[in-house]
């Protein structure tokens, strides 16, 4: 029995890949799994075709050091990445690698800091931990889980039916990077374009607006379907129209210019890092300095639009040249199952 007290990444290597073929010899156990709140048979799928797409990088190595191996792992995983567990997956992929790609060794401790470290990132503690007993050739490695544990604010009361006429619609920052950063990746386009994804994490940025005042009506992340589908949807819950500023919207030249190649809209792409925030109007000036402040992830955060009292369950948009065209409703999916 090899008894080593700190891991290189010959061995890290050599774990990640068992760990994936574990995952996969048990993809329809964990498929079984998923029935509440309904049943969704293809998460053990999803976290295999995930983490398969990073094993095979990592594969294709042959002696890696520990920042070519970190790499391996997180742009496999995040190209590989299918539904909401394998977005989640590779998230946690991402914040650990980032975390141990300097070093030439780890040990507990640098794991653990590892995990401090994306859980910092988080805003949430590590409060527990725990041994795991398995068979000798079982594991020989580590294993990390995690739980998460939320609370209900008091005096807050958001909702998807809450959004008032009047109200001033902001987002965090420049949306659709994620949806055509897994679109450029998964597609061969032939469109080369320097897109990175938006992932970030959230709970900083309503934390840092709650500590500033509960009067906010809707707080939704923009993930699945993009800003466009959240728009629509809250104008269904509530009963209002949305009246957009083309021009406001904030789009990054990469972005724009493969959906201006492809033509899609940058509303309709996948973010997963953003907000989607509906306040009253006379708070929004300040609702945006207090997001551009708040994080480097949210200093493009910006007022796109207002609720209104016609054209319910609609979103409309007004163009730069100053006319108003009705932002199509969504249907079907670019990526299925991206988030």
């Amino acid at each position: 029995m090899v008894n080593n007290k700190t891991i290189d990444a010959r061995i890290l290597s050599r774990m990640f890949l068992a760990g994936a073929k574990n995952l996969e010899a048990k993809k329809e156990w964990i498929n079984e799994l998923n029935v509440f709140p309904v049943p969704d048979g293809d998460t053990g799928t999803n976290m295999t075709m995930t983490i398969m797409a990073a094993a095979a990088e990592v594969g294709s190595l042959g002696e890696p050091d520990m920042e070519s191996l970190a790499k391996a792992i997180s742009s496999g995983s995040l190209r590989g990445a299918r539904g909401n567990s394998g977005v989640i997956l590779s998230q946690l992929l991402r914040g650990f690698t980032r975390s141990v790609k300097n070093s030439k060794e780890l040990d507990a401790i640098d794991i653990a800091a590892a995990m401090e470290k994306t859980a910092k990132e988080a805003g949430v503690q590590i409060v527990s931990g725990d041994t795991k007993v398995a068979g000798k050739g079982q594991v020989d490695g580590v294993f990390i889980t995690t739980t998460g544990v939320g609370e209900i604010l008091p005096g807050v009361e958001t909702g998807g039916a809450k959004a008032q006429p009047g109200d001033a619609i902001i987002v965090t920052g420049d949306v659709g990077r994620h949806g055509c950063t897994i679109l450029l990746s998964r597609d061969d386009f032939g469109i080369e374009a320097d897109v990175t994804s938006d992932c970030a994490p959230l709970w900083g940025t309503v934390e840092s607006m709650l500590n500033v005042t509960h009067d906010i009506h809707v707080i939704r992340d923009a993930t699945r379907g993009g800003v466009g589908t959240v728009l629509y949807e809250i104008a269904d819950e509530s009963k209002v129209g949305i009246r957009l500023d083309a021009e406001s919207v904030p789009v990054c030249d990469e972005v724009r210019g493969v959906t201006g190649m492809l033509g899609l809209e940058p509303l309709y792409l996948a973010c997963e890092g953003r907000l989607v925030i509906f306040v009253p109007k006379e708070k929004a000036e300040d609702a945006v300095r207090i997001l551009r402040e708040a994080s480097p992830d949210t200093t493009g955060a910006a007022i796109i639009g207002e609720v209104t009292d016609h054209m319910t369950g609609h979103v409309v948009m007004a163009t730069e040249l100053g006319t108003e065209t009705l932002l199509p409703p969504p249907s079907g999916e670019l990526l299925p199952r991206i988030c």
